[in-house]
């Protein structure tokens, strides 16, 4: 009994000869504990980003002034080929593209879209229109619009602007290939995902969505890269696919490219286009 009361008060002492207990803080918030997590993320999407602009060609294909390719478009609906294809032309600048198409080998020149960041012009032997709607949900324009609103230039550039939240999330299968998965997401909460590819960084896929204006469902449009080409030293795809809400729409094939090439003649003036066109 003297042992356990000994014990006891030299616990006693030890405990009051201690430092004073310090009281309970709140809890860390949630925020804080996944901060390092969130901020690691973000460092490793931006590597990938930047990984994919070397690998593009770096300076180089940041100022590129324009590309030319020429190939063919072949069409689908509802994921399936409608046996058609149609020979293009495409020049593309940071901000405008002029796409002449020929269904016929002999009646080139005849029938060529202009686009801009804000408008779309078709130019035919009939003369200058605005590019029409073919359905009051399928707009060729707005389509095109928002493809250059969502490019991978585009996502570089939101890169750059201090409001854009960049995601890592993992890797994917891209084009039966391992592909790291980038989401950039800007101050308008709209949002660009890129995957690419794990070896070589180049780009694999570009997802973006946006509400019909129509039905105010979410659609999801997809463009798909593939079999990279060096051109003038800079790697450019050869394969363009392009897919709606899952279904592929539409398969470019190149089969010639080139980088600041000599524009035509006429540019991207729709109205001299029209006036040569008609003679």
């Amino acid at each position: 009994m003297i042992s356990v009361l000994l014990l006891t008060g030299c616990a006693l002492a030890a405990r009051a000869q201690g430092p004073t207990p310090v009281p309970d803080g709140p809890p860390t918030p949630a925020a804080n504990q996944t901060a390092p997590a969130d901020n690691a993320g973000s460092a490793k999407a931006r590597a990938l980003l930047e990984s994919m602009v070397q690998a593009l060609g770096g300076d180089r294909w940041l100022n590129l002034k324009n590309i030319y390719m020429e190939g063919r478009i072949a069409a689908f609906y509802q994921g399936k080929p409608t046996g058609g294809t149609t020979q293009y032309w495409d020049w593309r600048t940071p901000d405008d593209e002029r796409l002449d198409l020929d269904e016929k080998a002999h009646d080139r020149v005849r029938w060529v879209q202009i686009f801009t960041p804000t408008q779309c012009w078709e130019v035919t032997y009939r003369g200058k229109r605005p590019l029409q709607k073919l359905s009051p949900s399928d707009d060729p324009c707005g389509d095109a619009i928002r493809r250059h609103e969502h490019s991978i230039e585009a996502a570089v550039r939101w890169m750059h602007d201090p409001t854009t939240v960049l995601l890592y999330e993992g890797q994917q299968m891209a084009e039966r290939r391992l592909a790291d998965q980038v989401t950039l997401l800007n101050g308008n909460n709209d949002s660009i995902t890129i995957q690419m590819d794990a070896e070589t960084h180049l780009p694999l896929k570009r997802t973006y969505s946006y509400r019909d204006p129509i039905y105010k469902d979410k659609n999801q449009e997809d463009e798909e890269y593939d079999d990279y080409h060096p051109v003038d030293g800079l790697p450019v795809p050869f394969s363009i696919t392009r897919l709606h809400n899952g279904d592929m729409t539409q398969q470019r094939f190149v089969f010639k490219a080139g980088l600041n090439v000599t524009l035509p003649a006429d540019g991207f003036d729709a109205d001299a286009l029209a006036a040569k066109i008609a003679h």
